[in-house]
Formats: C-alpha cells, sequence, structure tokens
C-alpha cells in the first residue's frame, strides 16, 4: 500500500541537508504540510502540541490522552484532531498518515510510544528524560540511528539563549580548562513515606491498567500517581534528577563535551521500596575531555535541600547559588549558570571588562519540525545526543539504590563492573502483554 508518507518519497526533490533522513518527509518538498500527533494532551503535552502546533506547516491530526477530562480540554483546543483514548489505537489508526509525534506523558511510558511509532517510520519528539530505564534510551537512539530518523528530546532550554552563551563561552575558553562541575536542584520529587496501604476506586473514564503500561502494576491511589506525583515513585518516575537532571546537566555536558561515566557514587539517601529519595548527591566522573584538564572530570549533581561545598560557594565572592543551576570551575574561572539564566563569570575583577555577548536563541520546537522537511539540519537534541545525556541522568538513580558504593560503568556493555545487582536495574522487565520489540 502507498501511504502520504511513501508517496512524498517517490515525488520529492533533492535534500538542503544530505545527511537528513532520507525517510517521510527528508524527500519532500519544503512547502508541504507537517501531520502530527500527540502521546498525552495535558500538562506539557498540551504545551508541546501548542508550540508545534505554531509552526506555519504543521498540522495537529490526532491526540490520545487517557484522561478523560484533559481528553475532553484537548479537544476543545484542536478541534480539528481526532482524540483518542488509547494511544495503541491511535497509531494503528493514523500511523500511515503521520509524519511526527510528541511523547509527552509520565516517564515509564515514553520508551513503548517512541519505539512504536519509529517502527512506523514516523519522526519522533520525546519529553524527558528520553526514557525510564537506561537500555530503553540506548534502545531508541540506536534505532533511530539506524532508520535515519529525525529526533529531537524536550529540553527546550538547550535551545535558549542562556545556555547557547554558556556553552560557547566554555568552548571559547573563557574560564580555561575545566576543572570540575556541579550541578543542582531544589526540587523535592521523592518521599520517604511508605506507600498507603488503601486501594481507591478509579475515576470513571479513566483505564487505569493502560495508564500503567509497561510498568509494574500498582493499585490506583487517588492523588497519588496521576496526574502529577508519579515523578517520586520508582516505577513511573524518576525523582527530582530525573524531572530535572536533563534539563540542568545538558549545558554541563555539552559545555564540556561529555558522553558515558567512568564511574558514579551516590552519598544521598536511597530510595524507599516505592519511592524516590530527596537530598540526592550523586558524584560522576567521565573521562577527559578536549575541554578539560586532567585526566578525568568530576561532575556533582545534588538535589532537594543538598547543595556544592562552601568551597565552591566562596568561588561567587558572595553570590548565592540559585535555587538551581550550575557551577563550572576552570583553570582560568568561575561560570555561574542559573537555570534558565544569562551565565556570570568570577572572579569579578578579572573579567570585569569582559563582555558576554549573547548567542541567538532558536525554537526548539520548530527546529524539529523544520528538520523533518528537510530546511534545517539535524536538531541539537537529538537522539544521539539526548540518549547519552538521560543515560547519565538515569545511572545516577540507578546509584542512589547503592549509597556509598563506587560504581564502575562498562558502558559498550552496559553493566557495571563486578556488580550484578546494580546492572539488573538497566534493563527493565515489561509487564505481560505490553512487550515492544526492541525493548524490554
Amino acid at each position: 500500500m502507498t501511504n502520504r508518507r511513501s508517496f512524498l518519497q517517490l515525488a520529492g526533490s533533492s535534500l538542503a541537508f544530505p545527511f537528513i533522513a532520507r525517510t517521510s518527509w527528508a524527500q519532500s518538498s519544503p512547502n508541504g504540510r507537517v501531520q502530527h500527533a500527540s502521546f498525552g494532551g495535558g500538562g506539557m503535552a498540551m504545551k508541546d502540541l501548542r508550540n508545534i502546533a505554531k509552526h506555519k506547516n504543521a498540522d495537529v491530526r490526532a491526540i490520545a490522552e487517557i484522561d478523560p477530562q484533559r481528553r475532553e480540554k484537548a479537544g476543545n483546543q484542536f478541534k480539528e484532531a481526532r482524540v483518542y483514548a488509547d494511544w495503541r489505537e491511535m497509531l494503528e489508526k493514523e500511523g500511515d498518515e503521520l509524519d511526527t509525534v510528541n511523547v509527552s506523558t509520565p516517564d515509564h511510558m515514553h520508551a513503548s510510544m517512541a519505539m512504536k511509532s519509529m517502527q512506523r517510520g514516523i519522526h519522533v519528539y520525546g519529553q524527558k528524560p528520553l526514557t525510564h530505564g537506561v537500555a530503553e534510551s540506548r534502545a531508541l537512539t540506536e534505532y533511530a540511528r539506524k532508520k535515519k530518523l529525525i529526533t529531537q528530546m524536550g529540553i527546550q532550554c538547550h535551545s535558549m539563549k542562556e545556555y547557547r552563551t554558556a556553552v560557547r563561552l566554555v568552548h571559547d575558553g573563557a574560564i580555561g580548562k575545566l576543572v570540575e562541575a556541579h550541578s543542582f536542584s531544589s526540587k523535592t520529587w521523592g518521599d520517604p513515606d511508605p506507600k498507603p496501604n488503601r486501594k481507591d476506586p478509579v475515576p470513571e473514564g479513566l483505564d487505569w491498567d493502560q495508564w500503567v503500561g509497561p510498568a509494574p502494576y500498582n493499585e490506583y491511589l487517588k492523588g497519588y500517581y496521576h496526574p502529577g506525583k508519579w515523578r517520586k515513585r520508582l516505577d513511573y518516575g524518576g525523582g527530582t534528577f530525573g524531572d530535572m537532571g536533563c534539563h540542568i546537566y545538558d549545558p554541563t555536558f555539552k559545555a564540556l563535551g561529555l558522553t558515558y561515566p567512568i564511574s558514579l557514587r551516590s552519598t544521598g539517601p536511597s530510595p524507599n521500596e516505592h519511592n524516590w529519595g530527596v537530598d540526592a548527591v550523586i558524584e560522576y566522573l567521565f573521562p577527559k575531555t578536549s575541554f578539560s584538564k586532567g585526566s578525568t572530570l568530576p561532575v556533582t549533581w545534588y538535589d532537594g535541600s543538598a547543595r556544592p561545598p562552601a568551597r565552591v560557594a566562596s568561588l561567587l565572592e558572595g553570590k548565592s547559588l540559585p535555587k538551581q543551576g550550575s557551577v563550572i570551575i576552570g583553570t582560568e574561572g568561575v561560570m555561574l549558570l542559573p537555570h534558565l539564566g544569562m551565565p556570570s563569570l568570577y572572579p569579578q575583577k578579572k573579567f570585569k571588562e569582559f563582555i558576554i555577548k549573547p548567542e541567538r536563541g532558536t525554537n526548539h520546537w520548530h527546529d524539529f519540525i523544520d528538520a523533518v522537511k528537510g530546511v534545517k539540519p539535524l536538531p541539537s537534541a537529538n537522539f544521539d545526543y539526548a540518549g547519552p545525556l538521560t543515560e547519565t541522568v538515569l545511572l545516577g538513580g540507578i546509584a542512589s539504590h547503592f549509597p556509598g558504593e563506587k560504581l564502575i560503568w562498562e558502558a559498550e556493555e552496559m553493566k557495571f563492573i563486578d556488580h550484578p545487582k546494580a546492572t539488573s536495574l538497566v534493563q527493565r522487565k515489561y509487564r505481560d502483554g505490553w512487550s515492544v520489540p526492541g525493548l524490554g
């Protein structure tokens, strides 16, 4: 059967950027319209939808939303779109006519939705973290690369002038060779209390079994999982690190030229049986990069009330640390980068005459659509970049299960050396009936 995308391939013209995927719109006329669908119709999904819909050549064709109230609101917002309660039904009925999707649901559903879409040749904008599990991120990254699909992770700050400026300053050598870095968030997406011993009625119209999907099954608890507190739960979210790590680590990861860590150690509290802990401190050691000084490069994450040590704060000459951000220390100076703020350089006396020229930001969502259409290069947060970033973040979650232990990571084989218990957390086991080829 010749569907819309294969027809466009046959009729398409030459590429403006030859390295873009040779699928879907990559060979089509840049004057055509991209047919888009969303996994999710509320929260971050609605933000993604609204921004993609603002692209002059994008149409929102379909939306899958499991919550009946959110489903109704999404249908009212996008009246031309077909709205589904089951994402699998949407993909089955609409898949042949779709060019792009955004996956903007709770973390535990990201991999299944993204992989099933890519297996139909659909380009994917996937919210952060890219997946819930480490092995899932590697699988999506490798599949997208193999099939030459256009991808973008939803770390929109990556494309903003603040983060782009910080990366350029480091790459230009403003603070010299890099010695260490510290990133932090004051959010507290954890819960030290045990899971309540009760079972609540499932709201009318909410398919709870589908909400759980491939993750371990837990009975519905009002206000405990859906719509927002799933981030605190081991089975469905990634805690504060999973929520904010891909955002705040991103400019450090990009600026320092990081890939996979050599080792990591958690010195914060461990999760309990069901929930992530708070006040995490996770120490990473990365291999030397072209921007670093020593043979290795230490990078540390803190969340909740945990913060970088006093010796780091003292380098800011009385400037208070923001609630979220990073401090990057080099041989010639220090950079403070607040989350969504412009960078500043220290010592102030040394950089008094230094003029920071802001980089120009880009539209993160529109960069994705333009790349799909073949009129711009690959998005900078494509899965080849976002996959390793997400893996690094998620490895920190694994380390938190083994406080005080130094875990040696073998990236190529995706295992911790001489630590089978930690390695067992790399690959998620999917619930019966929810397996996806290439995952679980």
